[in-house]
Protein backbone atom coordinates (compact mmCIF):
# COMPACT_ATOMS: atom_id res chain seq x y z
CA UNK A 1 0.00 0.00 0.00
CA UNK A 2 1.51 3.82 -0.67
CA UNK A 3 3.39 5.67 1.57
CA UNK A 4 3.46 8.88 2.98
CA UNK A 5 6.15 10.60 0.83
CA UNK A 6 6.13 12.11 -2.26
CA UNK A 7 7.28 9.44 -5.09
CA UNK A 8 6.73 11.59 -8.01
CA UNK A 9 6.09 15.06 -7.94
CA UNK A 10 5.13 17.41 -10.80
CA UNK A 11 4.99 21.32 -9.89
CA UNK A 12 3.61 23.49 -12.09
CA UNK A 13 4.17 21.65 -14.86
CA UNK A 14 2.95 23.62 -18.41
CA UNK A 15 2.94 21.83 -21.90
CA UNK A 16 2.12 24.60 -24.87
CA UNK A 17 2.68 23.67 -28.53
CA UNK A 18 3.02 26.25 -31.27
CA UNK A 19 -0.19 26.28 -34.03
CA UNK A 20 0.13 28.28 -36.94
CA UNK A 21 -2.82 30.01 -37.77
CA UNK A 22 -1.95 31.86 -40.79
CA UNK A 23 1.05 33.30 -42.89
CA UNK A 24 3.99 33.63 -40.34
CA UNK A 25 1.84 33.55 -37.34
CA UNK A 26 1.06 31.20 -34.64
CA UNK A 27 -0.57 30.75 -31.16
CA UNK A 28 0.50 28.38 -27.98
CA UNK A 29 -1.97 25.88 -27.64
CA UNK A 30 -1.94 25.65 -24.08
CA UNK A 31 -2.59 21.74 -24.03
CA UNK A 32 -1.51 21.30 -20.00
CA UNK A 33 -1.14 24.56 -18.15
CA UNK A 34 -0.07 24.78 -14.50
CA UNK A 35 -0.83 21.88 -13.06
CA UNK A 36 0.90 20.40 -9.78
CA UNK A 37 0.04 17.02 -8.31
CA UNK A 38 2.14 14.44 -6.25
CA UNK A 39 1.74 10.45 -6.15
CA UNK A 40 2.88 8.22 -3.16
CA UNK A 41 4.76 5.03 -3.69
CA UNK A 42 2.45 1.96 -4.27
CA UNK A 43 -0.10 4.58 -5.11
CA UNK A 44 -2.64 4.72 -7.81
CA UNK A 45 -3.62 8.15 -9.05
CA UNK A 46 -6.58 8.29 -11.45
CA UNK A 47 -6.52 11.23 -13.98
CA UNK A 48 -9.98 11.84 -15.70
CA UNK A 49 -11.77 14.43 -17.74
CA UNK A 50 -13.45 14.64 -21.09
CA UNK A 51 -11.54 14.17 -24.25
CA UNK A 52 -9.08 16.99 -24.98
CA UNK A 53 -8.80 17.99 -21.45
CA UNK A 54 -4.81 17.30 -21.44
CA UNK A 55 -4.36 14.10 -19.24
CA UNK A 56 -2.59 12.25 -21.77
CA UNK A 57 -0.29 15.00 -22.87
CA UNK A 58 0.37 14.71 -18.59
CA UNK A 59 1.59 11.72 -18.91
CA UNK A 60 3.60 11.88 -21.49
CA UNK A 61 5.52 15.00 -20.58
CA UNK A 62 5.94 13.86 -17.45
CA UNK A 63 8.69 10.96 -18.55
CA UNK A 64 9.57 13.35 -21.36
CA UNK A 65 8.28 12.32 -24.34
CA UNK A 66 7.22 15.60 -25.14
CA UNK A 67 9.63 18.19 -23.67
CA UNK A 68 7.76 20.38 -20.96
CA UNK A 69 7.25 24.13 -21.47
CA UNK A 70 7.76 24.65 -17.82
CA UNK A 71 7.63 23.36 -14.96
CA UNK A 72 9.41 20.65 -13.12
CA UNK A 73 9.68 16.85 -12.61
CA UNK A 74 10.87 14.83 -9.69
CA UNK A 75 11.18 11.56 -8.78
CA UNK A 76 11.90 9.86 -5.09
CA UNK A 77 13.43 13.20 -3.97
CA UNK A 78 15.02 14.37 -7.19
CA UNK A 79 14.81 16.86 -10.30
CA UNK A 80 14.38 14.59 -13.32
CA UNK A 81 15.68 18.01 -15.72
CA UNK A 82 19.52 16.77 -17.45
CA UNK A 83 19.62 14.08 -20.07
CA UNK A 84 21.56 11.37 -17.86
CA UNK A 85 18.68 12.40 -15.49
CA UNK A 86 16.12 11.70 -18.24
CA UNK A 87 17.88 8.49 -19.59
CA UNK A 88 17.82 6.92 -15.65
CA UNK A 89 14.43 8.12 -15.02
CA UNK A 90 13.43 6.16 -18.22
CA UNK A 91 14.92 3.60 -16.69
CA UNK A 92 12.02 3.71 -13.82
CA UNK A 93 9.40 4.84 -15.63
CA UNK A 94 7.30 3.38 -18.57
CA UNK A 95 4.51 3.75 -20.34
CA UNK A 96 1.27 1.39 -21.27
CA UNK A 97 -0.29 3.19 -24.72
CA UNK A 98 -3.86 3.01 -25.24
CA UNK A 99 -3.99 1.63 -28.50
CA UNK A 100 -2.53 -1.83 -28.54
CA UNK A 101 -3.10 -2.03 -32.59
CA UNK A 102 -1.06 1.00 -33.34
CA UNK A 103 1.45 0.98 -30.46
CA UNK A 104 3.25 -3.05 -31.18
CA UNK A 105 5.22 -3.12 -34.32
CA UNK A 106 3.49 -5.11 -36.59
CA UNK A 107 7.46 -6.46 -38.14
CA UNK A 108 8.48 -7.79 -34.76
CA UNK A 109 7.75 -10.86 -33.22
CA UNK A 110 6.62 -10.62 -29.59
CA UNK A 111 9.74 -12.11 -28.55
CA UNK A 112 11.52 -9.27 -29.91
CA UNK A 113 8.78 -6.32 -28.91
CA UNK A 114 9.09 -7.28 -25.37
CA UNK A 115 12.75 -7.57 -25.74
CA UNK A 116 12.87 -3.95 -27.16
CA UNK A 117 13.81 -2.53 -23.84
CA UNK A 118 16.09 -5.35 -22.28
CA UNK A 119 18.59 -4.18 -25.86
CA UNK A 120 18.03 -0.53 -25.52
CA UNK A 121 19.19 -0.26 -21.84
CA UNK A 122 21.34 -3.24 -21.95
CA UNK A 123 19.60 -5.26 -19.33
CA UNK A 124 20.96 -8.65 -19.86
CA UNK A 125 24.76 -9.72 -20.30
CA UNK A 126 23.72 -12.58 -23.00
CA UNK A 127 20.85 -14.24 -25.65
CA UNK A 128 19.90 -16.74 -22.97
CA UNK A 129 19.27 -14.18 -20.09
CA UNK A 130 17.42 -12.33 -22.29
CA UNK A 131 15.27 -14.89 -23.24
CA UNK A 132 14.52 -16.21 -19.89
CA UNK A 133 13.43 -12.36 -19.07
CA UNK A 134 11.06 -12.22 -22.23
CA UNK A 135 9.29 -15.50 -20.81
CA UNK A 136 9.21 -14.52 -17.39
CA UNK A 137 7.26 -11.47 -18.88
CA UNK A 138 5.28 -13.03 -20.53
CA UNK A 139 4.14 -15.28 -17.65
CA UNK A 140 3.50 -12.14 -15.66
CA UNK A 141 0.65 -11.06 -18.19
CA UNK A 142 -1.06 -13.95 -18.73
CA UNK A 143 1.19 -15.29 -22.24
CA UNK A 144 2.12 -18.78 -23.44
CA UNK A 145 5.44 -19.29 -24.46
CA UNK A 146 4.60 -20.50 -27.73
CA UNK A 147 3.25 -16.75 -28.65
CA UNK A 148 6.64 -15.53 -28.23
CA UNK A 149 7.59 -15.99 -32.09
CA UNK A 150 4.28 -14.93 -33.49
CA UNK A 151 3.57 -11.15 -34.61
CA UNK A 152 1.07 -8.88 -32.81
CA UNK A 153 -1.53 -8.74 -35.49
CA UNK A 154 -2.04 -12.39 -34.64
CA UNK A 155 -3.83 -11.46 -31.45
CA UNK A 156 -6.76 -9.97 -30.13
CA UNK A 157 -6.84 -6.47 -28.68
CA UNK A 158 -6.92 -8.12 -25.38
CA UNK A 159 -4.02 -9.73 -25.98
CA UNK A 160 -2.23 -7.71 -27.59
CA UNK A 161 -2.43 -4.92 -24.49
CA UNK A 162 -0.62 -7.76 -22.63
CA UNK A 163 2.18 -7.60 -24.66
CA UNK A 164 2.51 -3.67 -24.37
CA UNK A 165 2.44 -4.37 -20.78
CA UNK A 166 4.87 -6.86 -20.30
CA UNK A 167 7.21 -4.50 -22.72
CA UNK A 168 6.47 -1.78 -20.29
CA UNK A 169 7.70 -4.11 -17.39
CA UNK A 170 10.96 -4.87 -18.87
CA UNK A 171 12.57 -2.68 -17.67
CA UNK A 172 11.71 -3.82 -14.27
CA UNK A 173 10.28 -0.21 -13.72
CA UNK A 174 8.55 1.34 -10.18
CA UNK A 175 6.31 3.95 -12.22
CA UNK A 176 3.83 3.18 -15.17
CA UNK A 177 1.76 5.66 -16.82
CA UNK A 178 -1.31 3.98 -17.97
CA UNK A 179 -3.06 5.78 -20.86
CA UNK A 180 -5.89 4.82 -20.88
CA UNK A 181 -5.05 1.36 -21.66
CA UNK A 182 -8.66 -0.72 -21.65
CA UNK A 183 -10.58 1.94 -23.46
CA UNK A 184 -10.11 0.23 -26.80
CA UNK A 185 -11.40 -3.44 -25.09
CA UNK A 186 -14.05 -5.00 -24.23
CA UNK A 187 -16.05 -4.80 -21.32
CA UNK A 188 -15.05 -8.45 -20.42
CA UNK A 189 -11.59 -7.77 -21.42
CA UNK A 190 -11.40 -4.51 -19.38
CA UNK A 191 -11.78 -6.33 -16.22
CA UNK A 192 -9.02 -8.80 -16.54
CA UNK A 193 -6.69 -6.11 -17.62
CA UNK A 194 -7.72 -4.01 -14.43
CA UNK A 195 -7.68 -6.85 -12.55
CA UNK A 196 -3.64 -7.69 -13.44
CA UNK A 197 -2.87 -4.22 -13.02
CA UNK A 198 -4.07 -4.53 -9.84
CA UNK A 199 -1.73 -8.34 -9.49
CA UNK A 200 0.73 -6.88 -10.60
CA UNK A 201 0.94 -3.88 -8.71
CA UNK A 202 0.44 -5.97 -5.59
CA UNK A 203 3.66 -8.26 -6.68
CA UNK A 204 5.78 -5.78 -7.95
CA UNK A 205 5.25 -2.66 -5.81
CA UNK A 206 4.44 -0.24 -9.09
CA UNK A 207 2.77 3.25 -8.56
CA UNK A 208 0.51 4.02 -11.17
CA UNK A 209 -0.52 6.88 -13.01
CA UNK A 210 -4.17 5.77 -14.57
CA UNK A 211 -5.34 7.84 -17.22
CA UNK A 212 -8.93 7.23 -18.47
CA UNK A 213 -12.32 8.54 -19.51
CA UNK A 214 -14.47 5.75 -17.95
CA UNK A 215 -15.28 6.86 -14.18
CA UNK A 216 -16.17 3.46 -13.32
CA UNK A 217 -12.61 1.88 -14.43
CA UNK A 218 -11.21 4.96 -12.42
CA UNK A 219 -12.73 4.23 -9.14
CA UNK A 220 -12.37 0.14 -9.18
CA UNK A 221 -8.32 0.97 -9.68
CA UNK A 222 -7.39 4.41 -8.07
CA UNK A 223 -6.44 5.76 -4.30
CA UNK A 224 -6.77 9.21 -5.21
CA UNK A 225 -8.44 10.20 -8.36
CA UNK A 226 -7.82 14.09 -10.19
CA UNK A 227 -10.24 15.90 -12.54
CA UNK A 228 -8.93 17.89 -15.44
CA UNK A 229 -10.54 19.86 -17.82
CA UNK A 230 -9.28 22.05 -20.42
CA UNK A 231 -5.60 21.91 -19.52
CA UNK A 232 -6.12 22.73 -15.79
CA UNK A 233 -6.49 20.27 -13.23
CA UNK A 234 -10.07 21.31 -11.11
CA UNK A 235 -9.93 18.63 -8.24
CA UNK A 236 -8.01 16.31 -6.56
CA UNK A 237 -9.55 13.54 -3.43
CA UNK A 238 -10.02 10.61 -2.28
CA UNK A 239 -11.43 8.04 -4.87
CA UNK A 240 -14.55 7.27 -2.21
CA UNK A 241 -14.46 11.60 -1.33
CA UNK A 242 -14.77 12.25 -5.16
CA UNK A 243 -17.33 10.23 -5.56
CA UNK A 244 -19.51 10.60 -2.48
CA UNK A 245 -18.84 14.24 -1.98
CA UNK A 246 -17.85 16.08 -5.38
CA UNK A 247 -16.84 19.77 -4.80
CA UNK A 248 -16.42 21.74 -8.26
CA UNK A 249 -19.35 21.62 -10.59
CA UNK A 250 -17.81 20.06 -12.85
CA UNK A 251 -16.59 16.93 -11.09
CA UNK A 252 -20.23 17.04 -9.89
CA UNK A 253 -21.78 16.80 -13.31
CA UNK A 254 -19.26 14.13 -14.57
CA UNK A 255 -20.32 11.69 -11.58
CA UNK A 256 -23.91 12.74 -12.48
CA UNK A 257 -23.02 11.12 -15.98
CA UNK A 258 -22.23 7.83 -14.24
CA UNK A 259 -24.64 4.58 -14.95
CA UNK A 260 -25.81 3.15 -11.85
CA UNK A 261 -26.89 -0.01 -11.98
CA UNK A 262 -30.08 0.43 -9.57
CA UNK A 263 -33.08 1.43 -11.45
CA UNK A 264 -34.51 2.87 -8.60
CA UNK A 265 -31.23 4.86 -7.82
CA UNK A 266 -30.68 5.73 -11.50
CA UNK A 267 -34.45 7.77 -11.23
CA UNK A 268 -33.59 9.37 -8.10
CA UNK A 269 -30.21 10.64 -9.26
CA UNK A 270 -30.42 14.03 -10.88
CA UNK A 271 -28.21 14.33 -13.97
CA UNK A 272 -26.35 17.42 -14.18
CA UNK A 273 -26.47 18.48 -18.07
CA UNK A 274 -23.80 20.93 -19.02
CA UNK A 275 -25.01 23.67 -21.96
CA UNK A 276 -22.41 24.99 -24.94
CA UNK A 277 -19.36 23.29 -26.09
CA UNK A 278 -15.62 23.21 -24.52
CA UNK A 279 -13.99 25.96 -25.63
CA UNK A 280 -10.97 25.50 -27.73
CA UNK A 281 -7.85 25.40 -25.66
CA UNK A 282 -6.53 27.61 -28.31
CA UNK A 283 -8.74 30.03 -27.46
CA UNK A 284 -9.48 29.64 -23.70
CA UNK A 285 -11.68 31.93 -21.85
CA UNK A 286 -9.84 33.83 -19.17
CA UNK A 287 -10.37 33.25 -15.55
CA UNK A 288 -11.81 30.11 -15.01
CA UNK A 289 -11.47 27.81 -17.84
CA UNK A 290 -15.13 26.43 -16.86
CA UNK A 291 -16.83 29.03 -16.50
CA UNK A 292 -18.79 29.49 -20.06
CA UNK A 293 -20.55 26.24 -18.80
CA UNK A 294 -20.73 26.63 -15.07
CA UNK A 295 -24.26 27.34 -13.26
CA UNK A 296 -22.39 29.28 -10.68
CA UNK A 297 -19.99 31.50 -12.71
CA UNK A 298 -20.11 35.12 -11.63
CA UNK A 299 -18.11 38.04 -13.29
CA UNK A 300 -15.25 37.26 -10.31
CA UNK A 301 -14.69 33.79 -12.55
CA UNK A 302 -13.66 35.73 -15.40
CA UNK A 303 -11.08 37.92 -13.96
CA UNK A 304 -9.09 35.15 -12.21
CA UNK A 305 -8.10 31.13 -11.83
CA UNK A 306 -9.61 30.04 -8.88
CA UNK A 307 -6.40 28.74 -6.58
CA UNK A 308 -5.57 25.52 -6.53
CA UNK A 309 -6.80 24.59 -2.56
CA UNK A 310 -7.34 22.37 -0.04
CA UNK A 311 -10.30 22.82 1.35
CA UNK A 312 -10.77 19.56 3.91
CA UNK A 313 -8.16 16.91 4.17
CA UNK A 314 -6.50 15.93 1.18
CA UNK A 315 -9.10 17.43 -0.46
CA UNK A 316 -8.00 19.96 -3.26
CA UNK A 317 -10.26 22.23 -5.52
CA UNK A 318 -10.29 24.95 -7.52
CA UNK A 319 -13.57 27.48 -7.46
CA UNK A 320 -14.74 30.36 -6.25
CA UNK A 321 -18.24 29.25 -5.44
CA UNK A 322 -17.63 25.92 -3.56
CA UNK A 323 -20.10 26.96 -1.09
CA UNK A 324 -22.59 27.62 -3.70
CA UNK A 325 -22.31 24.33 -5.46
CA UNK A 326 -23.09 22.33 -2.13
Amino acid sequence: MADHKAFIEVKHLKEYFNITTGMFRSRPLKAVDDVSFEIKKGETLGLVGESGCGKTTVGRTMLHLYKPTGGEIWYNGHRVKTAAEIKAFRKKATMVFQDPYSSLNPRMTVSDIIGEPLDVHRLCAGKKERQERILELMDYVGLNSEHAARYAHEFSGGQRQRIGIARALAVNPDFIVCDEPVSALDVSIQAQVINMFDELQEKLGLTYLFIAHDLLVVRHISDRIAVMYLGKMVELADAGEIYDHPLHPYSQSLLSAVPVPDPKVARANKRIVLTGDIPSPLNAPSGCPFRTRCRYATPECAESMPEFKEVSKGHFVACHHVAEAN
